[in-house]
C-alpha cells in the first residue's frame, strides 16, 4: 500500500517537498505525488507553493496515519519484534547522540569549540566511529526490516549517507536532511510513530 507509505513517511520526515518524500519512501516522484494528491483531497495532507514550499500532514492526517500504522502493526503480527528492536535502537540512540555533538564541537586545551573541520584526522576519527555505530546499528534494521518491509528503506539509507561521507561529502554525516543523523532522527520517529510512543 504505497498511499500508506507515503503518508506515513510525511509522517517521520516532517514538512518536505515532493524530491524529499520521494527519496525517502523509495518511490517515483510521479507516483508519490499521485498519492500525495489523492491523501490531500481526503484533507490528509496539504501543500504549500511557493520557493520553500513543500507538503505536510494535516491534525486529521496525524489521526489517520496512527489508525493505518497501528492497524499494519497488528495485521503482520510485528508488534512484539518491532518493540524488542526499538530496545536495541535506544540503546544505541544516544551514542548517535554524542557522535553528532563530537562532529560539531570538539574539546580543544580544555575548552570545548566548535568544530570548523581544520583537523582531517579528528574528522577521520569522528568519520570511523559512525561506521562503527553503523555496523551494530545493521542487525537493528534488518530486524526491523524482518518485522516489517518498509523499514528496509532506512539500511538503504544510512548505507548511502555513510558512503557519501565517507567519500568526502562530509555535509551527509550530520548537516544534511539526508544526513546519517537525518535519516536516524527519521527512524526514530517512525519507531516512535509505529508503536504509538509519544516523544
Amino acid at each position: 500500500m504505497s498511499e500508506n507509505l507515503v503518508l506515513h513517511t510525511l509522517r517521520c520526515i516532517g514538512f518536505a517537498d515532493l524530491g524529499r518524500v520521494a527519496e525517502a519512501c523509495g518511490l517515483e516522484e510521479s507516483d508519490v505525488e499521485s498519492h500525495l494528491i489523492d491523501l490531500a483531497v481526503d484533507g490528509f495532507v496539504t501543500r504549500q507553493r511557493g520557493e520553500f514550499g513543500g507538503w505536510g500532514l494535516t491534525e486529521p492526517g496525524k489521526d489517520e496515519d496512527a489508525r493505518r500504522t497501528a492497524g499494519e502493526l497488528d495485521e503482520a503480527g510485528a508488534r512484539s519484534a518491532v518493540a524488542g528492536a526499538y530496545q536495541q535502537f535506544r540503546e544505541l540512540n544516544p551514542e548517535l547522540l554524542d557522535l553528532s555533538t563530537a562532529w560539531h564541537m570538539r574539546t580543544v586545551d580544555g575548552v570545548a569549540r566548535v568544530n570548523d573541520h581544520a583537523d582531517s584526522a579528528y574528522d577521520a576519527r569522528v568519520v570511523a566511529r559512525f561506521g562503527d555505530l553503523d555496523r551494530r546499528a545493521e542487525p537493528v534494521c534488518a530486524d526491523l526490516a524482518a518485522a516489517l518491509p518498509r523499514f528496509r528503506r532506512y539500511r538503504v539509507r544510512l548505507a548511502a549517507a555513510l558512503d557519501r561521507a565517507r567519500g568526502g561529502d562530509l555535509k551527509f554525516l550530520a548537516d544534511d536532511m539526508n544526513s546519517y543523523h537525518g535519516v536516524w532522527f527519521q527512524l526514530h520517529e517512525d519507531l516512535l510513530a509505529t508503536l504509538g510512543i509519544p516523544r
